[in-house]
């Protein structure tokens, strides 16, 4: 079961506890993950900090953090925003991925025991029931976590690294270039045929199977940028909204 915003910040609390910049971090990574929080969304310090109830202090620290980690861009004397990729380094980042998630795949086919194919599979079934009854943060949250499972149980600890921040990158340009009207990026065929390809064995079927699924996801793009309004307390702090 889900928590809310206010319960997670009552357990982090409990006992006298604080607010933590690393918890600050992975509320916003989460959200940007899961296209929550969009590319170029403003986070004001003073914004963060009432969300979180933190002093900006602490917030300059996650902020400090997700620059480190390309999710956040900053300026001297400028508000943070999430970053926006451009063109170019958009298609940079689906070529990286391509050549990197396709490795480890090739690397992990046959690799994997039972029970750790059996966790993929189960995201793999979770992925195309939350498609099928229309819920996208939870389809987007499942199909993440199969291209994460690869790059945690990459035979090669670099190229799994890589994969975490390829993946992460990808996931903002995803969220800033889909098209317009198009309501998921959901490819029913590829994430069951990368299973059967890592259950099997074939290397090189694998490795075809994830620059196919990359591919199709870039032509999914439109490449070109579009503004949004956002409420940040809505999407950090996962309120829910009075009915009009």
């Amino acid at each position: 079961m889900s928590t809310t915003w206010q319960d997670e910040i009552a357990a982090e609390t409990r006992g006298g506890g604080r607010i933590s910049d690393r918890f600050i971090v992975d509320k916003v990574r989460e959200a940007v993950l899961t296209q929550r929080l969009p590319p170029g969304t403003r986070l004001p310090e003073v914004a963060l900090g009432d969300i979180f109830g933190v002093s900006r202090s602490v917030v300059r620290k996650a902020l400090t953090r997700l620059a480190a980690d390309h999710v956040v861009s900053q300026q001297p004397n400028q508000v943070a925003r999430v970053r926006a990729p451009s063109i170019e380094e958009t298609r940079e980042t689906f070529s990286a991925r391509r050549l990197v998630e396709g490795e480890v795949a090739a690397l992990l086919a046959g690799r994997l025991d039972e029970a750790r194919l059996a966790t993929i599979a189960l995201r793999v079934e979770q992925e195309a029931a939350a498609h099928a009854r229309g819920d996208e943060a939870a389809r987007i949250e499942n199909s993440l976590a199969i291209h994460h499972l690869l790059a945690e149980h990459s035979p090669n600890r670099v190229l799994g690294a890589m994969l975490t921040d390829l993946i992460l990158r990808t996931s903002i340009v995803i969220a800033l270039y889909k098209r317009a009207g198009l309501t998921s990026c959901y490819l029913a065929e590829d994430h069951p045929a990368l299973l059967a390809h890592l259950r099997s064995g074939d290397g090189e079927a694998a490795r075809t199977c994830i620059h196919d699924h990359l591919q199709a996801l870039e032509g999914l793009l439109d490449l070109s940028t579009r503004e949004t309004r956002i409420d940040l307390m809505a999407i950090l702090g996962q309120r829910e909204t009075a009915s009009p």
